[in-house]
């Protein structure tokens, strides 16, 4: 069964001038000649993601946009109606929010929080800024350890206030990161710890050994394209390590510590280099 608002994997029936029809079960579903790949051709499965066009036929396409039914995103006002605004979504057509579902009245170049869904009525895929009802910790998905998807929706007083993978919520604790976090921003994190009353502490990055084995990758790569030489060490600023790698001074020490063992670095005291 076609998943409207998603991705779905298809084969293909048959090429026309204008691209190629896809099995839809039981109507065929256009993928237009702009996204085909090359070399697709009949009997060949392609993973696409399905939409209404302006027309209110289903459509395929390979570009891939900026959220998906049953997530919450950022989304920009793009223009206005009598009945409701258009958000961008990241392909050719805009998503439509209905002025019942808005918290207040959009304008263009707005930047509103909304949840993607299908009306029942029209079968189309439909945002709403009301996404209150459809975060819950009551019934959790997560575990601790769980890398997860994270969107910040709001700054308190002790850190950012984060949805957990479209469904829960969460708290981003400021001594966690050491950058200004904007409200939309999205990032990789995961699940510290699970409190008293399903309350959820959550760190950017991902825990542990994998966490450091994928940095190690990373700074040494770097390192080999600066001439085997960074300025930065164990000893450097944790802002400056923020900024430059884009983790915690911690996360930076655990893999110097992991490539140093392996005798692949060595520290001067400047900063770290390549050993040779």
């Amino acid at each position: 069964m076609i998943q409207v608002g998603n991705y779905n994997t298809l084969r293909v029936v048959k090429e026309v001038d204008f691209g190629v029809y896809l099995d839809g079960e039981p109507d065929e579903i256009l993928l237009p000649k702009r996204y085909v790949p090359e070399g697709l051709k009949p009997e060949d499965d392609i993973r696409v993601f399905i939409y209404h066009d302006n027309e209110g036929r289903l459509i395929a396409t390979t570009d891939t946009p900026l959220a998906t039914v049953g997530e919450i995103a950022m989304l920009q006002v793009t223009d206005i109606t009598a009945y409701g605004a258009f958000l961008k979504w990241g392909i050719m057509k805009d998503v439509f929010v209905p002025i019942s579902q808005q918290d207040r009245k959009m304008k263009p170049g707005d930047n509103r929080m909304v949840y993607l869904y299908i009306d029942q009525q029209t079968g189309r895929v439909t945002a709403t800024e009301k996404i209150d009802k459809q975060l819950s910790n009551y019934d959790l998905t997560v575990k601790e350890n769980d890398v997860v998807d994270l969107l910040v929706f709001q700054k308190t007083d002790i850190g950012y206030k984060v949805i957990i993978n479209s469904k829960h919520t969460g708290v981003l604790h400021f001594n966690e990161v050491f950058k200004e976090l904007e409200i939309g921003d999205t990032l990789k994190g995961y699940i510290k710890a699970i409190r008293t009353g399903n309350k959820i502490d959550v760190s950017p990055g991902v825990k542990g050994y994998e966490k450091v084995k994928t940095e190690e990758e990373r700074i040494l790569e770097m390192l080999r394209n600066n001439s085997g030489y960074l300025p930065y060490n164990d000893k450097s600023e944790p802002e400056a390590i923020y900024t430059y790698f884009g983790v915690s001074k911690k996360a930076f020490k655990m893999t110097l510590g992991a490539l140093y063992k392996k005798r692949l670095i060595t520290f001067t005291q400047t900063g770290t280099k390549l050993a040779e």
